[in-house]
């Protein structure tokens, strides 16, 4: 029998419980302005900001999937709202027939750079304007190297799939 995993000493749990929070609060905030301004979600802005981000503006559905922590089935849902307002497109990939192209449309661009000068307002506002520069520093340095290793270990999006057939 495995030994259980070791409880959270107060200092971790702290820890935790404060990024959750802050997390949670900062996603809602951005939401809220995202919704507003220009009737996106979170994700579907994480889609349209990482397409605008990516030269040609185009990636493999899986591979936006992984940058963004969302499942396929949830990214395929939200890549046909984004579709059905002309933000983006999807094909097949000329290189896999089992692949998809997600590209985003000048639409879509005009869109995040209308809602991007609020965003950043807002994350600033929140995030950004109780730290010190030396805060921001040793944050960006935790979080990186948090994120390399929560990422050496393929996010679900990533994992090959179970084969369906008996």
């Amino acid at each position: 029998m495995d030994d259980p995993a070791p409880a959270l000493n107060s200092e971790q749990l702290g820890a935790y419980f404060a990024l959750m929070e802050v997390s949670s609060l900062l996603q809602y905030a951005v939401e809220e302005h995202l919704r507003a301004d220009g009737d996106l979600s979170w994700v579907q802005f994480q889609i349209l900001a990482r397409l605008t981000d990516t030269p040609g503006g185009r990636l493999r559905m899986t591979d936006l999937a992984d940058g963004v922590v969302y499942s396929r089935s949830g990214l395929t849902y939200q890549a046909g709202l984004l579709d059905k307002r002309g933000l983006i497109t999807r094909a097949p990939s000329p290189d896999d027939e089992r692949s998809v192209i997600v590209t985003v449309t000048d639409a879509g661009r005009n869109l995040v750079a209308r809602v991007l000068p609020g965003h950043v307002e807002r994350v600033h506002q929140l995030l950004f304007a109780s730290m010190s520069g030396a805060d921001l520093a040793a944050l960006g340095a935790v979080l990186g190297r948090v994120r390399d290793h929560m990422r050496a270990t393929p996010p679900r999006s990533a994992k090959p799939r179970r084969n369906r057939t008996p």
